[in-house]
């Protein structure tokens, strides 16, 4: 290859990565403007976070993974579940023995753990297909470089459906202190999933005021369904409480705390990746909610596009949330208040493990299976996916991580400026980019 046509592919990746970041951070001043105007405020972001945790992001899976996955099309992801899989365990091996090793800030483990697999790769590889360098990743001639792109999407996106569902399960317990007022944790007993659950007069007292009842005024937190029904719900979910409760204190510590951890992993994300596997993978269910009306899919025009409406929410709005901390942040360092301080060494490790270890990493492992194995399928695409996936910027979801974990103020904000530092950097992940693509298209010649 020339020096003229590397100087081209590079000057064109670097081009497309520059576009994709650049959309993140203008979405990211969105979030800083609603802040500043005082359109969105830092006491509504937790609610936001929870919201796209429990509503937006399983809707995103529903649509995207359903939609894309098929019973012909299932093997093809194979290779991206398990290489998602090892890689973002070995970043959580290696980022832990790093801050244990280093004594750096609990934020620095889930940082080299999940890297950004939803908006900024999407994005990515939209760029670089308007830019006309995925034409080289298509399997074969008949094959267009639309069915590649829509090939490379559904990949990130699967992927994502893993970092996502390790983030949210297991992210909260790397960011833990070790250092907590909680009895629990101060005499080494296993934390609960029932310890945060009111008791039964509490819940009375609650029940009562989401009715309205207290002093006979509704509120904002009123039910909207009947009395009778709201009642019977609020008995059930004692009855249930207390006879779980009973079974959870009969168990042993070490029982009690393997279950705690598989707890971990039965939330909403996950719910929807297993919703839209079921949907994508039972033929019926496919054609009615993705199909056109004419051939079945009487779920589409209503269903299907109530939830992809909702979905598509999660990305953008999870990165406003970015921004309207980083908001707050300027607004207090402008005050002279403490906002939290990006800690160079540690941000440092970060972003040379995110966009440059760990893709050359990728990079070689991926091309040795490729060349001297065939456990890979012949998919150029697919091979330059698995190997750009460990790369790029540590996910915004990390700044949800510190709210769901109730993580100090200053610890929030820290995290936040450094989301800022790690997108504004960005850009070099097109290196990453030019050997993917360079490595793929030599497997795809010597094939």
């Amino acid at each position: 290859m020339s020096s003229e046509t590397m100087s081209t592919s590079l000057d064109v990746s670097f081009l497309g990565a520059l576009q994709a970041s650049l959309s993140v951070l203008l979405t990211i001043a969105v979030g800083v403007a609603a802040s500043q105007f005082g359109i969105l405020h830092q006491g509504t972001t937790k609610e936001l976070t929870s919201a796209c945790v429990h509503i937006f992001l399983p809707c995103l899976l529903i649509s995207n993974l359903g939609e894309n996955l098929s019973t012909a099309s299932a093997i093809r992801y194979a290779p991206i579940l398990i290489w998602a899989v090892i890689y973002t365990l070995f970043s959580m091996l290696f980022g832990a023995i790093l801050t244990r090793l280093f004594k750096l800030p609990s934020w620095v483990t889930p940082a080299l753990s999940f890297n950004s697999t939803t908006s900024l790769p999407l994005l990515l590889i939209q760029s670089l297909s308007s830019a006309g360098i995925l034409k080289s990743l298509r399997m074969s001639n008949t094959d267009t470089t639309s069915a590649a792109l829509n090939r490379g999407t559904s990949y990130f996106l699967v992927a994502a459906i893993v970092s996502n569902t390790l983030t949210y399960s297991l992210g909260p317990r790397l960011l833990d202190h070790g250092e907590t007022s909680d009895p629990d944790h101060a005499e080494g007993k296993p934390q609960s999933q029932f310890k945060d659950l009111p008791d039964g007069a509490q819940r009375g007292q609650q029940d009562a005021q989401a009715n309205g009842h207290t002093n006979g005024q509704a509120t904002e937190e009123t039910s909207l369904l009947p009395e009778y029904t709201v009642r019977r719900v609020a008995e059930a979910q004692e009855n249930g409480y207390r006879k779980s409760k009973r079974v959870w204190d009969r168990l042993g510590p070490k029982t009690q705390s393997i279950l705690d951890l598989l707890y971990g992993f039965l939330n909403a994300p996950l719910v929807g990746a297993v919703v839209g596997a079921v949907i994508g993978l039972t033929p019926p269910l496919h054609r009615a909610f993705f199909d056109h009306a004419q051939h079945g899919g009487f779920f589409k025009a209503w269903l299907t596009s109530c939830i992809q409406s909702v979905g598509k929410i999660f990305a953008a709005l999870q990165v406003v949330v970015v921004g309207v901390k980083l908001g707050n942040c300027l607004r207090k360092m402008k005050r002279g208040e403490h906002s939290g301080t990006i800690q160079w060494q540690p941000s440092t490790i970060v972003l040379l493990m995110r966009f440059g270890i760990l893709p050359v990493i990728s990079i070689f492992v991926i091309y040795a299976l490729a060349t001297r194995t065939n456990l890979l399928p012949p998919d150029p695409m697919l091979l330059f996916t698995l190997m750009l996936m460990p790369a790029g910027p540590p996910a915004t979801a990390i700044s949800s991580l510190t709210d769901l974990n109730e993580s100090k103020p200053e610890e929030k904000m820290a995290v936040s400026k450094f989301l800022i530092v790690a997108y504004i950097v960005s850009p070099a992940l097109c290196f990453a980019v030019v050997g993917s693509l360079k490595a793929s298209e030599a497997v795809s010649a010597n094939r």
